[in-house]
């Protein structure tokens, strides 16, 4: 209820108080259970928020369609997507074998510097490759 809304007291005959909203007819005799507002009609019937359209209403028979042909739209795109998560795997897997062999030769040349007595920086001039490698 609304707690701001003035409240007028009439005396009947018998002398006892009535408590009215402002702005009722107190001959009417009867309180009413809900406040009293000029800006909205309270007693209206409730009206959804998702309006539907008769004209956008489709068949049954169109909208399993439809929903047919858009999962045959996803199963494609799922299979894509799988088949470019296992190129992705055989890359990353490629990529794995390949830093092992690395560390496995710059182990081998740290070995070799060392019973040379040089460095690997001298080793990797001697065999021709790069410092970035």
């Amino acid at each position: 209820m609304n707690t701001e809304q003035s409240v007028e007291t009439n005396c009947c005959e018998s002398n006892c108080p009535v408590s009215t909203p402002e702005g009722n007819d107190s001959r009417k005799g009867q309180l009413k259970r809900t406040p009293f507002s000029k800006f909205k009609k309270i007693n209206s019937h409730f009206k959804s928020p998702l309006q539907v359209l008769e004209s956008a209403k489709v068949s049954p028979t169109e909208e399993v369609e439809e929903l047919e042909r858009r999962r045959e739209q996803l199963d494609t795109e799922i299979a894509q997507l799988e088949a470019e998560v296992e190129e992705l795997e055989h890359h990353i897997d490629k990529l794995h074998e390949y830093n092992d062999i690395k560390d496995i030769g710059q182990s081998l040349l740290g070995r070799i510097a060392a019973l040379r007595g040089t460095t690997t920086r001298d080793l990797y001039a001697h065999f021709g490759l790069e410092l970035d490698d």
